[in-house]
């Protein structure tokens, strides 16, 4: 699963952070939107990367809080981080949509459940384009968001709005 190594290390590579502060990094920044990753992956993760020397965890208290782990990247990690990159970059892009699922398999239905279908589907690519236009502009407000981090913003918002354009053409189909 290299996109998850990819997703961590890239996070431990601008800082230490435990587990928990990665988790709500991937919350906060909306990763698990358009990367598969759930938060039991995260820690399950953090402990096969540091068994595989390319993180190093290191036991911290903080005043009367229980001890936590808190990670940094490895000069192996390092390495591996930089090789991820190169990997995924060079793999051809794949997009997956699980409702496509539906729509390969719309004629099997009468034709008013395909019309409820695909309006199911529209009505979650509008919330969804709802979601990434106020998001994106929460974002624009904050200083300290990365360029890059916008630009996959940006990415999920011209999909969604390709797609619902795509939608209104099988509805008139």
């Amino acid at each position: 699963m290299a996109t998850i190594d990819l997703v961590v290390l890239g996070m431990l590579k601008k800082e230490a952070l435990s587990a928990y502060d990665i988790q709500k990094q991937v919350e906060y920044r909306n990763i698990s939107r358009w990367v598969k990753v759930s938060t039991p992956s995260i820690y399950k993760k953090a402990i096969q990367l540091e068994e595989k020397g390319l993180i190093k965890g290191n036991a911290v208290r903080e005043g009367k809080m229980p001890e936590k782990v808190v990670y940094s990247l490895t000069d192996k990690g390092e390495r591996e981080f930089e090789r991820l990159m190169y990997e995924i970059a060079s793999q051809p892009i794949r997009i997956f949509l699980d409702f496509n699922a539906v729509i390969v398999n719309l004629d099997s239905l009468s034709l008013e459940s395909q019309k409820a279908c695909i309006s199911e589907i529209k009505k979650n690519i509008a919330e969804l384009k709802m979601y990434l236009e106020d998001n994106i502009q929460e974002k624009k407000s904050i200083p300290d968001i990365s360029k890059t981090g916008m630009a996959v913003l940006e990415q999920q918002i011209i999909l969604a709005k390709v797609i619902e354009e795509w939608i209104a053409s099988l509805e008139n189909q």
